[in-house]
């Protein structure tokens, strides 16, 4: 199973979809805290759902279980450190049961792609979502978009 991950900020539309469709990706999994936010542009919520439907045929679903929560994300805009930011983030996907609670059938058949706001994903959940998915479920390879 190939799970990808991608981020639109620094991405135009056309940049954006065509990575999805190259990657013929089925699905995404919208993991950010506030998917409906307004400066999202074109990856607003509902927007999003609509253009990935009507541009590349691609199932659009919100996954706040992978989310992270409001407070750890103001303690890393505060704090700028990557290394605490992870370990809350771990530890509420500890909590949450993660992978165990996810519906596999999400990802698989897919491929399902992760989607969160940043450019890259070394300093972003989608990184630490995807790697812990990978660990508990055989055969899951990890692609960044």
């Amino acid at each position: 199973m190939i799970i990808y991950t991608i981020g639109f900020t620094q991405k135009p539309a056309e940049r954006f979809f065509g990575l999805l469709e190259d990657n013929r990706v089925a699905r995404v999994l919208d993991i950010r805290l506030h998917p409906g936010g307004q400066l999202s542009g074109f990856a607003k919520q509902g927007d999003l759902a609509w253009f990935l439907q009507k541009l590349a045929k691609i199932d659009y679903v919100y996954l706040p279980e992978l989310a992270p929560t409001a407070e750890i994300m103001k303690g890393f805009q505060t704090r700028k450190q990557w290394a605490t930011y992870a370990a809350e983030y771990e530890a509420l996907l500890d909590q949450r049961n993660i992978p165990a609670a996810l519906d596999r059938s999400l990802f698989d058949p897919g491929p399902a792609c992760l989607l969160c706001s940043e450019h890259k994903p070394d300093q972003c959940h989608r990184k630490l979502a995807a790697e812990r998915v990978a660990q508990s479920w055989a055969d899951v390879e990890i692609r960044h978009l």
